[in-house]
């Protein structure tokens, strides 16, 4: 099989049995929404969206966030992993849209990645679900998920490594599409740990001794 009959395969199955994929955080508008993927980093968004209410009631606005302490927005996210440097960005981040972007989350990956704490992953989530534009990103979901696939090659050993390979041979406009298929299979059916073989519906293709 090649690599083009294996993601023709992977992504049929997927249009078949997952139509509808939708990100799992709760957000109202383009502010919200980085705030809250910033806080994701490596940790489950079932637990950010049970921080995200009180933070968002507390700081609304960037210009909120930006006049608050660290202390305070740490008060509201002990909860989550890492809570003091996210804290700390989070501050940074507010004043930094302020100083630079009259308040408005820009909608340019590169602008976004100026941003104190924003990465990679972080700006492409950003553009795809707040801006409706074509973006791969790749968490440790999506990363392991592919591999284990045979999506991408065994020397794909970075986060955009495995994005450029996803972005080569998936259709544009199923990119981010694409990138909650890959994310949502990881999460609850392709685990990192014990993952669930027996109900995998693309076990047919996976490449991974533990599938077997």
């Amino acid at each position: 099989m090649t690599v083009s009959q294996r993601f023709q395969s992977v992504l049929e199955w997927f249009r078949l049995n997952m139509p509808v994929a939708e990100p799992e955080l709760h957000f109202k508008n383009p502010f919200q929404l980085l705030v809250a993927v910033m806080l994701s980093a490596q940790c489950t968004d079932k637990r950010v969206n049970l921080v995200t209410p009180s933070l968002f009631e507390a700081f609304p606005s960037p210009e909120s966030l930006a006049n608050a302490s660290i202390g305070q927005v740490l008060s509201h996210i002990r909860s989550v992993s890492y809570p003091n440097s996210k804290a700390a960005h989070l501050v940074a981040m507010a004043q930094c849209l302020l100083r630079n972007f009259d308040g408005t989350v820009p909608a340019s990956i590169n602008d976004l990645q100026s941003l104190p704490g924003v990465g990679r992953k972080t700006a492409s989530v950003v553009m795809a679900v707040a801006f409706g534009s074509p973006a791969m990103p790749v968490d440790t979901h999506v990363f392991r998920v592919s591999h284990r696939l045979g999506l991408v090659p065994e020397k794909a050993t970075t986060p955009l490594a495995v994005e450029k390979v996803l972005r080569k041979h998936i259709p544009e406009a199923e990119w981010t599409l694409a990138h909650h298929w890959l994310l949502l299979h990881g999460r609850y059916v392709c685990t990192a740990r014990s993952p669930h073989c027996v109900q995998c519906g693309l076990a047919p293709w996976c490449k991974t001794n533990a599938h077997r």
